[in-house]
């Protein structure tokens, strides 16, 4: 959305030019009247400069009979030295006055005014003409009289008689043609003064009609632009009446628009909005961090420099979700998603247009889908690891899932009430969590494992939280319903693949080692008249219980997964394994150790191809899991190629974590440091992941040793190999 500035300009192009021609005529007026006014200046002076001269004539031709009269008299008298002075000082004005109105020239007033006279017409020209020819012959006689009129020691009787004669003469033709003079100049000057008037009047009475047309076209352009005006108002007025989403404008203070659709008070949920602050609408029912991402994105498109749909998909207030903040219960929270658009004024960013929808539906129809979706694919993954792992596998995981959920119940009912008590309580929970989800990573049940990493890091965070509480324990149970559902549902997809299953390929519920024995005794008994007679004592026997080798395909996938995340190549092997009698009660125990031995072996000690090929090794580590019977305990040795057991590196780690001091480290010996290792929460890795770093494994392995009262040995060479030896009793 754009405003038209040209279309603008052009509408009031007109206006423009008619104020601007307006506005010159009033300025021609004034200019005019300053003019005239200047002239009439000039004219009152020329007027008063005829008369002065006038005057002065007179004066000089009553002094000079003054004189006559009193001749004889001291010259020095102050009467006397008066009328010199004064004859002395007209004639001067005199000879100046004619010589400016003749010429035109500069003159000074009483005040110290200057003023340029203006030039007179011929008529004038002649009269002043005139009067100068009659004093310039009686002014050299004046002159003549004034050089020697104080001068005791010349007579002047003779020079003074000549001026009075020729003053005689002179004064009536002066004083007719200055007369003359004076009544041109007048009669000029009022003929400038009354084409002036009449060129006034006929420029404000142009004025005056032209701001007369002026105000009709501006007011009927006004009301028909007024007309416009309120047909585009009411037009927005029913689109925004009439539009199902939320629009509005933002300015540069966030502040909304006085115009908005009438949507978008029931979208947002407020009743009144206009000039409101956008942050203030939206304070408290979106989150502290998103209504400062919201402000940094609008300012951003208020950047002419950053381009808009480069910062569009940074859009904060995509499919945000605002709370109900009114009280009302009725009203549920909303999905709403905000769209933002630059409205340009020319080239500037003027505003930001705001169109906001309710998508509440469509978002939560996709997490229905999503949840289906998840749902379905967690069916899938269970559905493979049922159709292609042992049977028995798949009961002994349900089992010991339930058991391990089942314990985890058991210890959150427990209530605690002493810190040691709650840590106690946290270990205990953590252990039974992690063996579960190395038990669901081995099958590759990923569904399993997220939920249990999940739980895994609100018992990580609670480990670093210090002060405990029994509510702290409380979310723990969403997982533990979580994983038990998912336990449940892969026991009823296996019912059902037992039911839908034809009689003669129905899985196996009981395990296969029996079936095959219950089959080879009735084939037996079959065909013994047949084969009573062969001898079977050369050739290769065939075990038919096949439980053994699976168990050690399952260990060999577990290895090969968790070295596949790592970036690490390892070769699981075992002689033993596939021929060892384990007693039933310790089957279990020794494959919980065993997963967590294993993950320890890949994450910890197998290095990564490119550190094994700097030290000479290969590339593929090795590791290698034997279990012996011997006699009235049961062995299980887990021995991996890898990098072995950094003390020093522990010692490192202890003092980081703050567990010791560096003093106190450096004086740990190998085996104290082996208990640390052992220690619920400690890891020398870096960062934990879905397979290691958090503490719990060898916290584990500690735990069901000394449940079943066994013994645990660990050897470690630095660079070289690194063995775990457990020892449990039959009995």
């Amino acid at each position: 959305m754009a405003t038209t500035p040209n279309i603008d300009n052009k509408r009031y192009q007109g206006l423009i030019i008619s104020i601007a021609l307006f506005l010159s005529l009033i300025g021609a007026l004034l200019a005019f009247t300053f003019y005239t006014s200047s002239l009439l200046e000039r004219n009152t002076a020329l007027i008063d400069q005829t008369n002065k001269v006038a005057n002065s004539a007179q004066a000089v031709i009553k002094d000079l009979f003054d004189l006559d009269a009193s001749y004889g008299e001291d010259t020095n008298s102050p009467h006397i030295q008066r009328v010199l002075e004064r004859l002395e000082k007209n004639t001067a004005s005199i000879t100046s006055s004619i010589a400016a109105i003749e010429q035109g020239g500069t003159i000074t007033d009483t005040e110290g005014r200057s003023y340029t006279l203006p030039k007179i017409d011929s008529d004038a020209q002649a009269n002043i003409t005139a009067a100068n020819e009659q004093w310039k012959a009686l002014e050299p006689k004046i002159q003549t009289y004034l050089k020697d009129a104080d001068n005791i020691m010349v007579p002047s009787a003779d020079a003074l008689t000549q001026a009075v004669e020729q003053a005689k003469t002179s004064s009536l033709l002066m004083n007719d043609s200055l007369d003359n003079l004076t009544d041109d100049v007048f009669n000029s000057a009022e003929s400038e003064a009354s084409t002036i008037r009449l060129i006034q009047a006929i420029g404000v009475f142009a004025i005056f009609a032209y701001f007369l047309i002026f105000v009709f076209f501006f007011v009927r352009r006004l009301r028909e632009t007024d007309a416009e005006a309120l047909a585009a108002r009411r037009e927005t007025q029913e689109i925004m009446e009439t539009v199902n989403t939320g629009l509005f404008l933002l300015d540069k203070d966030l502040r909304i628009g006085q115009q908005h659709s009438r949507a978008l008070n029931d979208i947002i949920g407020a009743d009144r909005l206009a000039g409101e602050n956008f942050t203030n609408v939206l304070r408290g029912r979106i989150s502290d961090k998103d209504l400062k991402t919201t402000q940094q994105f609008i300012e951003q498109l208020y950047n002419p420099r950053v381009k808009e749909k480069l910062v569009d998909s940074l859009n904060p207030l995509h499919k945000v979700m605002l709370h109900n903040t009114s009280g009302n219960k009725g009203l549920n929270d909303r999905f709403l998603d905000f769209k933002f658009s630059r409205v340009y004024d020319d080239k500037n960013i003027a505003r930001i247009l705001v169109n906001v929808n309710d998508v509440s539906d469509a978002v939560y129809l996709e997490q229905r889908l999503e949840k289906e979706r998840t749902e379905n694919d967690m069916q899938i993954e269970m559905l493979t690891t049922i159709l292609n792992v042992n049977p028995k596998i798949i009961n002994e995981f349900i089992a010991n899932t339930q058991t391990h959920i089942e314990k985890m119940n058991n210890i959150l009912k427990n209530p605690g009430s002493s810190q040691y008590e709650l840590e106690g309580k946290l270990k205990a929970i953590y252990r039974e969590m992690h063996s579960l989800k190395g038990e669901a990573s081995a099958l590759k049940l990923h569904s399993f494992t997220k939920i249990a990493s999940d739980a895994e890091d609100k018992l990580h965070a609670l480990q670093n939280q210090g002060q405990l509480s029994g509510n702290d324990f409380l979310p723990l149970a969403v997982h533990l319903d979580d994983l038990l559902s998912l336990s449940n549902t892969i026991a009823t997809l296996g019912e059902r693949i037992n039911r839908s299953a034809p009689p003669s390929i129905k899985p196996a519920t009981a395990p296969i080692s029996d079936s095959f024995a219950k089959t080879s005794i009735t084939e037996n008994h079959k065909s013994n008249h047949t084969i009573s007679n062969i001898n079977a004592d050369h050739g290769q026997s065939i075990d038919l219980d096949d439980e053994k080798d699976d168990q050690l395909s399952f260990y060999k996938e577990f290895a090969k997964d968790i070295a596949a995340r790592q970036g690490k190549q390892v070769q699981l092997k075992s002689d033993t394994l596939t021929q060892a009698d384990i007693p039933d009660h310790l089957v279990k125990p020794i494959k919980e150790i065993s997963i967590q031995l294993l993950r320890n072996a890949v994450v910890h000690g197998i290095e990564a191809p490119s550190v094994r090929h700097s030290t000479g090794k290969d590339a593929v580590g090795t590791i290698d899991v034997e279990v012996k019977d011997s006699g009235s305990d049961v062995l299980l040795m887990v021995q991996d190629d890898g990098q072995g057991i950094d003390y020093d590196g522990i010692r490192t780690k202890l003092s980081k974590e703050g567990r010791f001091s560096t003093e106190e480290a450096n004086q740990l010996s190998q085996n104290d440091l082996l208990k640390q290792l052992f220690s619920s929460g400690f890891s020398t890795k870096e960062h934990a992941d879905e397979d290691g770093g958090r503490g719990v494994g060898l916290d584990i392995i500690k735990a069901k040793v000394k449940e079943y009262n066994g013994k645990l040995n660990v050897n470690s060479e630095l660079g070289q190999m690194t063995r775990f030896v457990i020892t449990l009793p039959k009995a």
